[in-house]
């Protein structure tokens, strides 16, 4: 059997790193020249030339960082290791700009490879229940920290920068810098995943017709209040019923009043579980994930350990809010969609709104922002600027204050203990490469998806927000930490995951009512939860369910899970864009 090399055996044989910083606080200390070192400036010098002219850095800064990663690559020159990561914008820049420079700098060969989300996760669970290696690091969803958390076969990063990695992490890495760490925190306090992409679940409409005065005039003859970015489902529903049937057809084009899509398929079950119901107001306040009952509807102790999804546990997954939120789906779909939505997919659902036919949508991801500029689509004017605009998801009325009011994605490099140490020290300083300050504005130009508060603030960054609809806008506001990903109270996302869009697909397509899948839903959790505690799988936070008892014991308590209103649709409220946006630009100046 081939002896792998041990990270300890790597650090005696390694040269000295340059871990000091000057007083700039991001230049590196000089350390004596090895003979490939002019060779290595040089590469250094040339990456950032051609590849990463935009930076937060400057030049010289960039050169050390680089330099720094060349050196404590060193032990590793020659070693060819595996990633992966799904089939993003993001992860394909990665792909193919940056894992070609960091081998070039580096002498390690980084195959990233891209395969499907769905591959990606399977791959890991696989992984993470053999013990064989198949990549050796993961950008992996940070919705499955409840699983990295529990297993203890996930490298607790913050652990291993401090004793095995600490010769092996960036001086400049800058942790306060990333705006989703603490959704890649666990309850121990500890980082088990670093951020390399983010985006958000965000309303996406058409500016343009809003802002025109007949439409305008229109809306507020029938519905009594003014057309804007609605701020509750009734006027969302207002909006899209008024888009539909009231003006039907604009430039001879039939148009539509909502997007979404419903077809059997595993996508269903991110438009749900990606905070569908917490946005109805299903869940607790808190942020980031709602506490004790989490955007699942799921209930933890004060140890973190899960009690229950179903209300008769305390859970909240099939209460009256739930049931709310995937009523109106249902019922959004059927009126107020284009026909063919209902058997689309996220992916076929997701160009739809850029062919122009489509006054709103809901539940729109900005991953699609880069799909939305081109010039020469029917939404964005000849110079590029955009005909529509990104802003705050309306929220359901059940939720309150406090809660979190959407959903964002946050693909972060994971790794195992299943992986040799050596290549998993490898895959850390790649994964670190792909985050630098030296390449992450370049990264974020390229995909869209932001990691860091510095880049958000850049110069390039508001040079570029007018072409880009209000993302980065959003992304400037302190309210963007109101957008957060699952939680840690889901104890394994690969295999819970699939019980959404199992249980709830009969409800898309009529099949059984709402309150029916939802109960299906919610016994399939509790149960999944129930077998891995018998089995004994999980390190920490195993779940610990409540026994049943009547729903009303729960529904007549203050908190989530929350007794049905007697009012659900109340009067429509909106609020104009522009005004919208100038709050939140104020509030988010630095």
């Amino acid at each position: 059997m081939e002896r792998t090399t041990t990270t300890k055996e790597v650090n005696m044989k390694s040269t000295t790193i340059r871990l000091s910083l000057l007083a700039s606080g991001i230049m590196l200390a000089s350390a004596p020249l090895h003979a490939d070192d002019h060779d290595a400036r040089a590469i250094a010098e040339r990456l950032v030339d051609e590849h990463f002219q935009n930076s937060t850095l400057s030049r010289e800064q960039q050169i050390e960082e680089l330099m720094w990663f060349a050196e404590a690559a060193e032990p590793f020159r020659g070693m060819e290791i595996n990633t992966v990561a799904e089939g993003l914008t993001t992860h394909i820049y990665e792909r193919d700009v940056l894992a070609e420079a960091f081998t070039e700098l580096t002498g390690i060969e980084v195959t990233h490879n891209i395969i499907g989300e769905g591959d990606v996760v399977n791959n890991m669970q696989t992984q993470m229940q053999s013990g064989r290696n198949i990549y050796d690091g993961y950008v992996n969803d940070s919705d499955a920290i409840g699983t990295h958390i529990r297993y203890g076969t996930t490298i607790n990063l913050s652990e291993a920068m401090d004793n095995e990695w600490a010769d092996y992490t960036l001086p400049t890495l800058d942790l306060d810098d990333f705006i989703g760490i603490q959704y890649t925190t666990g309850p121990d306090g500890s980082i088990y995943q670093l951020p390399t992409q983010q985006f958000a679940n965000l309303y996406w409409f058409r500016y343009d017709w809003f802002q025109r005065e007949d439409f305008q005039d229109q809306f507020r003859e029938i519905y009594g209040y003014d057309l804007g970015v609605p701020t509750n489902w009734t006027a969302y529903e207002d909006i899209a019923e008024f888009f539909t049937e009231h003006v039907g057809e604009i430039d001879g084009e039939t148009v539509y009043g909502h997007m979404d899509y419903g077809r059997r398929d595993p996508s269903l079950g991110w438009r749900f579980h990606d905070s569908w119901l917490s946005m109805a107001g299903m869940g607790s306040p808190g942020v980031p994930f709602g506490n004790p009952v989490d955007d699942w509807g799921i209930r933890v102790d004060e140890e973190s350990r899960p009690v229950g999804a179903s209300v008769s546990r305390g859970g909240a997954t099939n209460s009256p809010a739930s049931v709310f939120a995937v009523t109106k789906m249902v019922e959004w779909l059927d009126k107020y969609a284009p026909p063919e939505a209902q058997g689309m997919t996220f992916g076929e659902a997701g160009p739809v709104p850029a062919q122009g036919n489509v006054a709103q949508q809901i539940f729109w991801y900005t991953a699609f922002t880069a799909d939305m500029t081109d010039p020469g689509l029917p939404v964005t004017e000849e110079d590029g600027t955009p005909k529509w605009r990104m802003a705050p998801s309306p929220t359901g009325p059940y939720w309150e204050e406090g809660m979190k009011v959407g959903y964002q994605d946050v693909g972060s490099w994971t790794f195992f203990d299943s992986t040799p140490e050596d290549r998993r020290t490898a895959a850390w300083l790649f994964g670190q490469f792909t985050t630098s300050k030296t390449v992450s504005l370049e990264k974020l130009m390229a995909g869209l998806t932001p990691i860091r508060e510095s880049d958000i603030f850049s110069d390039q960054m508001s040079e570029m927000a007018p072409k880009l609809g209000g993302l980065v806008e959003f992304y400037r506001s302190p309210n963007e930490s109101n957008w957060t990903p699952s939680s840690t109270n889901v104890p394994d996302y690969p295999r819970m995951a699939p019980l959404w869009w199992q249980n709830l697909a009969p409800a898309v397509s009529g099949e059984i009512e709402p309150q029916e899948a939802l109960d299906n839903l919610a016994g399939d959790i509790d149960s999944v939860m129930a077998r891995l505690a018998r089995a004994g799988v999980f390190q920490v936070y195993a779940p610990q369910l409540n026994d049943e008892q009547d729903p009303e014991v729960w529904l007549s308590q203050p908190g989530a899970p929350k007794a049905k209103l007697d009012d659900e649709m109340p009067q429509g409220t909106t609020v104009p864009y522009d005004e919208m946006m100038e709050a939140w630009m104020a509030a988010g100046t630095r």
